[in-house]
């Protein structure tokens, strides 16, 4: 018995401390998120809020904000109490930003005069060391006929690009997840790219085209630090062509940024940006966006191309238009080793394999070594 009593006192001191439950707003407000995601019994999430005491203001716009997010009638009429008992009280402060980010310097001129070179000559020599090989490219076609990036899926293409003796071929082998046959890679219609692999990326660091570098930030790119340099090709020096509808085509210059891996100076990712576009041209933007990443192919690792980005804006006769084309590079294997078409579509890759996070310090490698005392 004496065991009996000592838990009935316990239990009447959890109830009392649960009656008297003080929370801040915003562990209310995480909780009925929680509650709402874990779909709990309406009846007794309202219980509960009833036997909360706040420490600050429960503001009507959070709980309205709730309500939108799907909290039961009984829920919503606690927090309403709730928000009504607490009004005489100090609202919620702000949490303290964030702080700032560790500067991390760039590599000074005579540095990055190395670097770039190192860059430069790498990418001049890309190409030459490629291997012969296939790969399925799955393009998924979006639209947009109001230019406010509004997307829609137009369609899903899936190829197979066969590199051989430095030079694309594609071979289109389902539109749609339906198999095709006879249909050529220029016969798509709508928006479309070729020279991911090479041609494009070679006219950047090519000598002739005389781009202009700069130094532009630090950045990380799937985990690695990567340099980040500016570029600009005047259209004097360009050979990327834009073709309409009405099968007009023009030169046109560009500008981008080029992104390096800081321990190899390869060259893992280039954005592009159309300029110097003719006024009476209906295309009016292009811009270009390529990641590459390490892929093995017969034990051997090269810098192949991971997803391609290209979005354009054009003047029709019904308005501006916008399309979206994401191309993604799956199942590198060797030329000759496999020739017939996948029809398996890969799952897409993740957006984090391509989104650009902060440089974060390196104590050992941005830290200059302390001087030793005399």
């Amino acid at each position: 018995m004496a065991r009996i009593r000592k838990l009935c006192v316990l239990a009447a001191m959890a109830a009392a401390a649960y009656a008297q439950m003080r929370m801040t707003a915003e562990q209310v407000v995480s909780f009925i998120k929680s509650s709402i995601q874990l779909k709990h019994d309406d009846r007794k999430v309202a219980e509960y809020v009833h036997k909360i005491k706040l420490s600050d203001k429960l503001e009507d716009r959070k709980v309205e904000e709730l309500q939108g997010l799907g909290a039961g009638p009984k829920t919503i009429a606690a927090l309403r109490e709730l928000s009504t008992a607490s009004s005489s009280l100090p609202a919620t402060a702000p949490p303290p930003p964030p702080p700032p980010r560790p500067v991390i310097p760039p590599p000074d001129s005579i540095e990055q005069k190395r670097i770039l070179g190192e860059i430069i000559e790498g990418a001049r020599n890309y190409s030459k060391n490629l291997p012969n090989y296939l790969c399925v490219q799955v393009t998924r076609r979006h639209y947009d006929p109001t230019a406010s990036e509004n997307w829609r899926l137009y369609d899903t293409v899936q190829e197979q690009v066969s590199y051989f003796d430095h030079k694309e071929t594609y071979k289109v082998a389902m539109i749609n997840g339906r198999a095709v046959a006879n249909i050529d890679h220029h016969q798509l219609g709508g928006s479309t790219l070729s020279g991911d692999f090479g041609s494009i990326y070679s006219e950047i660091f090519a000598e002739e085209t005389g781009t202009e570098f700069e130094w532009d930030h630090w950045a990380t790119l799937r985990g690695r630090r990567m340099y980040v340099f500016s570029y600009h090709v005047p259209q004097s020096r360009s050979h990327f062509t834009i073709s309409d509808e009405t099968r007009r085509v023009i030169t046109a210059g560009y500008h981008g940024l080029i992104y390096a891996d800081r321990d190899t100076n390869i060259v893992m990712r280039y954005k592009m940006e159309c300029e110097g576009i003719p006024s009476d041209f209906s295309v009016k933007e292009v811009k270009l966006d390529v990641n590459y990443d390490l892929i093995k192919i017969a034990d051997q690792e090269f810098v192949l191309p991971l997803k391609t980005d290209l979005k354009s804006l054009a003047n029709t006769p019904r308005g501006k238009y916008m399309s979206w084309n994401e191309a993604e590079f799956h199942l590198y294997r060797k030329f000759g080793a496999e020739t017939n078409i996948i029809f398996d579509t890969p799952d897409p890759i993740p957006e984090e394999k391509t989104k650009e996070e902060p440089a974060v310090p390196d104590p050992k490698k941005d830290v200059p070594p302390a001087k030793k005392k005399p």
